[in-house]
């Protein structure tokens, strides 16, 4: 007859050991989740705005929180949800590409990472989340001497919105509700000088310069990021 080891009880009172989920902190959305495998034919997005806010929520860079920035004084709402491509970042080299392309010079990236508008045919109540959306093109947009691209995306399978494939098969209405929004949310009702511009609408193969350009720019800056994610990534 096999003999049964008896199990050791516990004490009253201790706590029974749980064994915690990993990892056990969330990732900072810019930092420490990936852009995806496909990039920059199909890249992952960091949503912090969606259409019915009426608050400018904005990652909070030291903590990866998503923060109020500031409510929105004027009748300005968002066409589009709207975030950033994670591990980029808008600096030397997306300077460049825009001194290049507008013939001016001065130019600096605004810091921050890359832009995006996600256009989808559903609702979708909150930020801080993330997606999966395909780059069809991008506003070269310079906001007071700095580099500021919004690349504009479809939502992957979306139903409506998701077959499309470049930025000129956008309706011409739904572009400038885009550009309007850019060029005026920062602007009150007495606004004479904006010191904000849209230069171009582009297309895929632009904004995928500028995706891989804004991953450059994120590499040279956060050097010892990347070795860290690597890392984490192959376990």
């Amino acid at each position: 007859m096999a003999r049964v080891k008896a199990s050791r009880p516990r004490a009253r009172g201790a706590a029974k050991r749980t064994r915690l989920p990993r990892p056990l902190f969330k990732s900072h959305p810019w930092h420490g989740v990936p852009i995806g495998a496909d990039a920059p034919d199909v890249v992952t997005v960091y949503i912090e705005i969606v259409p019915s806010d009426t608050v400018k929520y904005e990652l909070d860079k030291d903590t990866g929180l998503l923060k109020i920035d500031r409510p929105q004084r004027f009748s300005n709402v968002c066409p589009t949800l709207y975030g950033f491509i994670p591990q980029t970042h808008c600096g030397e080299r997306n300077a460049e590409l825009t001194a290049r392309r507008t013939g001016r010079t001065g130019i600096v990236g605004d810091g921050d990472p890359l832009d995006i508008c996600v256009l989808s045919e559903k609702s979708i109540p909150r930020g801080d989340i993330v997606l999966r959306a395909r780059p069809i093109g991008g506003l070269r947009m310079i906001d007071r001497g700095e580099a500021d691209d919004k690349i504009i995306a479809v939502l992957e399978g979306d139903a409506c919105y998701g077959a499309w494939r470049d930025v000129h098969q956008v309706p011409k209405a739904l572009i400038d509700r885009l550009r309007h929004y850019f060029l005026t949310y920062k602007a009150g009702p007495d606004a004479l000088d904006l010191q904000v511009e849209i230069t171009h609408v582009y297309d895929r193969d632009e904004a995928h310069e500028v995706i891989r350009r804004s991953r450059l720019d994120y590499r040279v800056l956060f050097p010892d990021d990347q070795a860290r994610l690597g890392r984490t990534v192959r376990g």
